[in-house]
């Protein structure tokens, strides 16, 4: 069956950088690099939300929030997303999620119609 792992977590301090991970099992080539993909994050007390997501033109879609710090990336060789983010602060703490076969491909109004990933937890301290 279908899926995803995700890994990279960590604690890190304000204004550092992680870079998540999510591997994909399941897939054929094909089916994998035609998905939209897409990082999701949920804080404690929070509803999940979407922060951003990659199509398979490579176009990309980010939350507000994120713009211009984080960077969402693909390899459909290595069946693997990524998220590179920066200059990270204390609201970014949250579980981290990935997802597949996302609709539409865009952060904001999108529903997951595959797979989501068990999470990863990021924590900024100030």
């Amino acid at each position: 069956q279908v899926q995803l792992v995700e890994s990279g977590g960590g604690s890190v301090q304000a204004g550092g950088s992680l870079r998540l991970s999510c591997a994909a099992s399941g897939y054929t080539y094909s089916d994998y690099s035609s998905y939209c993909m897409g990082w999701f994050r949920q804080a404690p007390g929070k509803e999940r939300e979407a922060v951003a997501t990659i199509a398979s033109t490579g176009s990309t879609s980010y939350a507000d929030s994120v713009k211009g710090r984080f960077t969402i990336s693909k390899d459909n060789a290595k069946n693997t997303l990524y998220l590179q983010m920066n200059s990270l602060k204390p609201e970014d703490t949250a579980m981290y999620f990935c997802a597949a076969e996302l609709y539409p491909c865009r952060a904001r109004g999108t529903v997951v119609r595959g797979v989501w990933g068990q999470g990863t937890q990021v924590t900024v301290s100030s």
